[in-house]
C-alpha cells in the first residue's frame, strides 16, 4: 500500500470529523471531549497547522492509496517530539508501517535523537511500541490525565 503524508488542512473536514467522532477511537483519545463538528475541526486542524510554523514540524494526514486513514506524527510535548497515530478502525492494522515512515522522518530530515509515545491508560500493554524498541520512560498527566511515557533513542531504532 503506498503511504502519503499530507497536511491536515489538504484532507476533506468531514473525513477528520467522522474519524474525531468514531467511539472506537475516542476511547483511546482521554483528551477528546464534547462534539467534534466544523467549529472543532477547523479550529482542531489550525492549532495543528500552527504546530508546523512554529516548531517546524507537527502531524500529518495519512493518506493511504489515497484514502484518508487517520492523522498522527509529531507534535511538540515539553521538550520532546511525541509520535501520536490515530487511525480509522478500517486502517488499525496499517498502524507499524507509518510508525515506520514517522521514525524516518523524525531521525532522518528532523535529526531527533529520540522520540516519545505517551500512551492512554487504555493502552497499557505498550507491547506495540516495546517492539519498535521503545522503553518505558516514566509517567506524566496532562490536563489531569494519566499517561505512561515511553521513549526511542535513534541509535535504539529497530526496522
Amino acid at each position: 500500500m503506498d503511504l502519503r503524508l499530507a497536511r491536515l488542512d489538504e484532507v476533506d473536514p468531514a473525513e477528520v470529523i467522522d474519524l474525531m467522532r468514531d467511539a472506537r477511537v475516542r476511547r483511546h483519545m482521554p483528551l477528546a471531549s464534547g462534539d467534534f463538528g466544523p467549529a472543532e475541526c477547523a479550529a482542531f486542524v489550525a492549532a495543528k497547522e500552527a504546530m508546523w510554523r512554529e516548531h517546524g514540524y507537527g502531524p500529518w494526514a495519512f493518506l493511504l492509496d489515497g484514502a484518508f486513514a487517520g492523522w498522527g506524527g509529531l507534535q511538540p510535548e515539553g521538550d520532546d517530539a511525541d509520535l501520536a497515530l490515530v487511525l480509522h478502525p478500517r486502517f488499525w492494522g496499517y498502524g507499524r508501517m507509518i510508525c515506520h515512515r514517522v521514525l524516518d522522518e523524525a531521525f532522518g530530515p528532523l535529526g531527533f535523537d529520540s522520540v516519545t509515545v505517551l500512551l492512554p491508560p487504555t493502552r497499557l500493554r505498550g507491547s506495540g511500541v516495546a517492539r519498535l524498541g521503545f522503553r518505558r520512560d516514566g509517567q506524566l498527566e496532562i490536563e489531569g490525565r494519566p499517561f505512561l511515557r515511553y521513549r526511542l533513542h535513534r541509535h535504539d531504532r529497530r526496522s
